[in-house]
């Protein structure tokens, strides 16, 4: 993805006053690591105390400028730091103890990497001395997290830490973003030592490119405006560029159409009159046979994803490639590009805006009329759109759609992973950066919760909204008690569909109807469809409750509006709504797994007519 273009993420480890260096204090490891995070510019941290780590949690009750949120479980620590850096660009810190407690941040850290989040994942270790002898609650989390971090430190000496913070809030917020690992010694953190700030960096090997090259931006232009069916390929890293707006300026000056990744949706307006789309195994109809039948395909800060190309040697037969990313080992990894550009996003943007002004400037413009024209077809004809349940339920796709259309001005929605996540993505609409947080690349149930709890520490005067499935709740859902008592008010939508619900469309699309371990509200003997009668196991209004929430359950649909506009009404504890919603809905739509694009179906039995006559 892209870096950081107006600085990093987070403020750059600096002098504290008058561009002197702060005098040498004599403290513990443990003092000095609260101390560099005070300097960093971290504000809020989550985690759990345990014995090697524990040290590190005395100076920081007498902290000032560090809150620390006391989660529930460490994977809640983990998605709530990652939900924080979303919400907020910022950087976002989890702390756990050593063996169980730091492998509990494995999930959170993997979904950071795979969708470039910046976060510092700070755990301790046994003492060094006992570091392989398989102590008392000890793993090698450098180890276990090698593969899926930026980059990682074990510290066994006090005097490194400040270094090693500062090194890893610089690493994690620039360049391609990520996650970043720091394991410290639990006898570092009692030892005695000096601190002193700023440290002496010290990364010889690590030199993002952010300035794109000239003669790769010019070419990249004579192609836009050579161009009759070019599409502007939109992911997650214009957000973490902050380039949103240099996108807008790219897009109204040529005129070509704009399609955003799932991570990429409010980079470009949802509402803007080029926007056809969010592209993929679910995405619109329009943004996935606009990539098809594209002549060019301007890609910035995307990553050519299995879920947007589907089979991958059928995706965009016409297509030349530009691909701008800040990480050159995405470029031709997947679909090799006929101009590679490295370099920030938005420095990217900017000098392929200067450059079309200049091809403009000399007569050379694109003509886009008959594309436009086909582009507009496709959408009348093939709109977003969902069907009523005939029973008088609830539709899930109606509950989202309402709820972003009641939502405060600048709501942040954060969404867990499946069906209610892909309505979240097509029914609300995503007009400015940073309102639409979830996991992409993993696709982590139990995400939601944390992550919302996480936006709303980070930004506290927005609404946030959890659309969550019953199935992903049920993983995470004891980060509300964490809310409740830490003044979080986070609103949860429950979309309960009484099953796995993503896992059972497959079932009944490509599994003969055969429901095996799907169904959530039955016991044993559940696969043969039928519900258990008049209870429900669990009461999500009573279990919220019982964790310091209001509570509410919506079944009808003349009660839904209602229902949403009195959890918009509470704002002094979280909220958490069990919508119960018709079973059978399903999401489109949809490429089918390991096929191509091209047989994209509209909804269940309709594939799409284009015609032959846009593929010369």
């Amino acid at each position: 993805m892209t870096e950081q273009a107006t600085g990093a993420h987070h403020p750059q480890p600096r002098p504290r006053s008058g561009g002197q260096s702060a005098p040498v204090e004599h403290v513990t490891g443990a003092q000095s690591l609260i101390r560099s995070l005070e300097e960093v510019g971290a504000d809020t941290v989550f985690g759990i105390p345990g014995g090697a780590i524990l040290p590190a949690y005395d100076p920081l009750m007498d902290s000032t400028r560090v809150r620390h949120v006391l989660v529930r479980h460490e994977q809640g620590a983990g998605h709530a730091a990652t939900g924080y850096a979303q919400a907020t660009g910022r950087v976002g810190v989890c702390m756990a103890t050593s063996g169980p407690g730091a492998t509990n941040l494995v999930t959170p850290i993997a979904d950071a990497h795979m969708d470039s989040v910046p976060m510092v994942a700070i755990t301790g270790q046994v003492a060094s001395k006992a570091i392989g002898t398989d102590a008392f609650q000890e793993a090698d989390i450098v180890g276990i997290t090698m593969p899926i971090t930026k980059h990682n430190f074990l510290v066994t000496k006090a005097e490194d830490i400040p270094r090693v913070i500062a090194q890893a809030f610089h690493i994690a917020s620039t360049g391609r973003p990520g996650p970043v690992l720091v394991d410290i010694a639990k006898d570092a953190l009692q030892a005695k030592t000096t601190f002193s700030w700023p440290p002496t960096m010290d990364l010889p090997g690590y030199r993002p490119v952010t300035k794109p090259h000239a003669k790769q931006i010019r070419e990249a232009a004579k192609l836009i405006t050579a161009a009759r069916r070019p599409v502007l390929y939109v992911g997650g890293g214009v957000i973490k560029a902050r380039a949103t707006a240099e996108l807008k300026v790219l897009a109204e000056l040529t005129g070509a159409p704009v399609t955003t990744t799932l991570m990429g949706l409010g980079a470009f307006p949802d509402s803007h009159e080029l926007h056809v789309g969010m592209p993929g195994m679910h995405g619109a109809v329009t943004a996935v046979t606009a990539l098809q039948k594209a002549d060019l395909i301007v890609a910035l800060g995307a990553r050519f994803d299995d879920r947007v190309t589907g089979k991958l040697d059928s995706f965009a037969p016409y297509a030349k490639i530009v691909h701008a990313d800040i990480d050159p080992a995405e470029i031709g990894k997947n679909r090799a590009a006929d101009v590679p550009i490295v370099g920030d996003a938005r420095e990217v943007l900017a000098d392929i805006v200067q450059a079309v002004q200049k091809e403009h400037a000399e007569g050379h413009r694109g003509d886009y009329t008959a594309w436009w024209k086909d582009l507009n077809r496709w959408r009348e004809t093939y709109p977003l759109g969902y069907d009523q349940p005939g029973d008088g339920s609830l539709s899930p796709q109606q509950v989202i759609e309402r709820i972003g259309q009641l939502a405060p001005e600048g709501t942040v929605f954060a969404a867990g992973v499946g069906q209610h996540q892909m309505w979240a993505a097509h029914f609300i609409a995503y007009d400015k950066p940073a309102t639409w947080l979830n996991s992409g690349g993993a696709g982590t149930m139990g995400y939601a919760v944390p992550a919302a709890m996480g936006a709303k520490a980070g930004v506290p005067d927005r609404a946030v909204w959890a659309i969550d499935g019953d199935g992903c709740f049920q993983m995470t859902n004891q980060e509300l008690t964490t809310c409740a008592l830490n003044n979080i008010p986070i609103k949860v939508a429950i979309i309960n569909n009484g099953a796995l619900g993503m896992v059972r469309q497959w079932q009944t699309l490509f599994y003969n109807q055969r429901y095996s371990n799907t169904v959530l509200h039955s016991g044993p003997g559940a696969e043969t469809g039928e519900k258990s009668a008049g209870t429900r196991v669990p009461d999500f209004v009573k279990l919220s409750e019982a964790m310091g929430c209001h509570a509410i359950r919506c079944e009808d649909p003349a009660d839904l509006d209602k229902v949403i506009e009195e959890a918009n009404s509470i704002n002094d504890r979280p909220v958490v709504v069990d919508f119960i919603v018709h079973e059978d809905a399903m999401v489109w739509p949809m490429v089918a797994a390991g096929t191509s694009n091209d047989e994209i179906m509209a909804a269940r039995d309709v594939r799409p007519d284009f015609g032959d006559n846009e593929d010369d």
